[in-house]
């Protein structure tokens, strides 16, 4: 008889160790995967739970589908609305299934843009105006309002007085970092703004130790870049035209960049006409850097990271001189001297 209680107090112990085991590891199954990483998931109106689950795992959002299935129908009693949802992976199973069973956590109607290097700030106005209902003129009247700018600056601090410079078209042209958005389109100016200047600042951070050992400051390094973007298509001739503006730069000699005149005619980059740019060298205005020596007053469209990394990071050469073979493929040919520069005009430039 002894022996037989042993048996079943044997395994009674061995059925309570299991089930002590089987809780831990439901316990951790239950637990948020962590990481911080945000998503958008959508709820459709003929899911099923367990497919809801399924997609869940797959995103990353919670670890095991078939625990989370069988835990919510015991304990939780999910009850999924239809809609757009942001969550997040620091979200506990229970979280994540009390955020999508409530509707009024759905997302509202969003539209995403993207914005490539080299647009112009009205550019990043006229793209948002078409779908939202913030029109441009409440933009850009935003950017370029002193009082507003004041106002972010210690929360970011890439905006430094000097964009306040005399003379600058946009206070935060330059400064909204190009890339793909989504916004409301119930949306307003703060909103959007903030949305531009923390991606700017997420860059700035990145990349701030070689910010701050720059011989240019801040606002003079958005500038370059902006001109450099301009100026170059592609990674290899940013690094060489940062180089060129550089070396122009250490013996005080004019940038005599085209683009900046586009700018400051307010001739559009995309514009049959660009190449008015090239006949006004005498047209007056501060962005204008065949008339004055030194940076324009301010970025003349806002950069991507490859001219922003070309100029905080700058490779070395001789050249004071660059062309591009618009009557070509486009290859960028670069001179030491204006003897050698005139050759590759006369060589390259055949086609006006």
């Amino acid at each position: 008889m002894k022996k037989i209680y042993k048996i079943i107090i044997i395994v009674i112990l061995i059925v309570m160790l299991a089930g002590v085991g089987v809780f831990f590891y439901v316990d951790s199954m239950i637990k948020a995967p962590g990481g911080n990483r945000e998503i958008t998931f959508t709820v459709e109106t003929n899911n099923t739970p367990m497919t809801i689950f399924e997609r869940l795992e797959a995103d990353g959002m919670i670890k095991d589908h078939t625990i989370a299935y069988y835990y919510t129908r015991i304990f939780l009693n999910p009850d999924f609305k239809a809609g757009d949802y942001l969550i997040n992976s620091d979200m506990p199973l229970s979280e994540i299934v009390s955020y999508l069973s409530d509707d009024d956590n759905a997302l509202l109607d969003t539209v995403t843009i993207t914005f490539p290097e080299g647009d112009w700030l009205k550019d990043y106005a006229e793209k948002i105006a078409e779908v939202t209902d913030v029109t441009s003129e409440e933009l850009l009247n935003y950017w370029n309002d002193e009082a507003v700018i004041r106002g972010y600056m210690e929360d970011y601090p890439f905006l430094t007085e000097e964009i306040f410079n005399e003379g600058v078209r946009y206070y935060l042209e330059g400064y909204l970092f190009p890339d793909t958005y989504e916004f409301y389109r119930d949306t307003d100016v703060s909103e959007i703004t903030e949305r531009f200047l923390d991606r700017t600042l997420e860059v700035y951070n990145e990349h701030r130790a070689s910010f701050e050992n720059s011989d240019l400051s801040t606002h003079e390094i958005f500038t370059l870049a902006s001109i450099v973007q301009y100026e170059a298509g592609n990674k290899e001739d940013m690094e060489l035209v940062a180089s060129v503006f550089l070396n122009r730069l250490a013996i005080d000699m004019p940038l005599q960049s085209s683009v900046t005149v586009c700018y400051a005619m307010d001739i559009d980059k995309e514009n049959d006409s660009w190449t008015v740019c090239e006949y006004n060298p005498d047209f007056d205005s501060p962005y204008n850097t065949y008339m004055y020596n030194g940076l324009t007053p301010g970025p003349i469209l806002n950069p991507g990271e490859d001219a922003i990394m070309a100029v905080i990071e700058p490779v070395t050469s001789d050249y004071l001189y660059f062309m591009a073979d618009v009557c070509g493929d486009g290859t960028v040919y670069y001179a030491v001297d204006y003897a050698e520069h005139q050759a590759n005009v006369e060589r390259y430039n055949t086609c006006y």
